[in-house]
């Protein structure tokens, strides 16, 4: 927890940061890590720490490797988080059968992508019906459609990760799709997609 105190110390004095988004749930690291993300009361008082030292919008990134993302997420929203992003990746792993060893040397890490949407996007819905602060999705986005999906869930805003490997300009593509959605359906404001799933 030191380290996350510590970052956020300096990032809370240079001009120009207006937001910081504290990572809980990376598991492609062998110290800290994932660690605190598990856990809701680890998450509440690293959630708690960089709360007290970092002045700006503070966005804690979730994992979704927990039994229940909202308990987590309704910790976090206590404890100063001013937004949540979820969701992070899912812990896997890949064996290379001929040598019989893990292809990673961590031997166990992230897995994102298109495979991992559906969940994500239940995950996002989950924790929109849970917290009155805002909820980042992130998750499998690989274009306009997957964007609208996710602000249909209840996010707020979305992060493109692993389609940047694939398009670079994937993120402009999605920006002009969910415009011209907007201008299809008679939609004034995107913000109007938000949580407007209709169950």
């Amino acid at each position: 927890m030191e380290d996350y105190i510590k970052v956020a110390e300096k990032v809370n004095d240079i001009d120009g940061i207006n937001a910081l988004e504290l990572n809980i749930s990376c598991p492609n690291v062998k110290e800290g890590g994932m660690a605190f993300g598990v856990s809701c009361p680890s998450a509440v008082a690293v959630t708690e720490a960089v709360r007290n030292v970092f002045d700006g919008v503070l966005i804690v990134k979730l994992s979704p490797n927990v039994t229940d993302i909202t308990e987590i997420a309704k910790g976090v929203e206590g404890a100063g988080a001013d937004a949540v992003s979820l969701v992070n990746t899912f812990l896997g792993m890949a064996v290379d059968a001929q040598n019989r060893k893990p292809v990673l040397s961590t031997i166990t890490g992230g897995l994102s992508g298109p495979a991992i949407k559906p969940i994500a996007l239940r995950m996002v819905w989950q924790v929109y019906n849970a917290v009155k602060i805002p909820v980042l999705g992130i998750g499998g986005i690989v274009n306009a459609t997957d964007a609208i999906e996710f602000m249909l869930a209840g996010s707020t805003a979305i992060q493109i990760g692993t389609a940047n490997f694939i398009d670079p300009q994937v993120s402009m593509k999605v920006i002009d799709g969910i415009q011209d959605y907007c201008h299809e359906n008679n939609i004034s404001a995107v913000s109007d997609l938000v949580g407007a799933l209709e169950v």
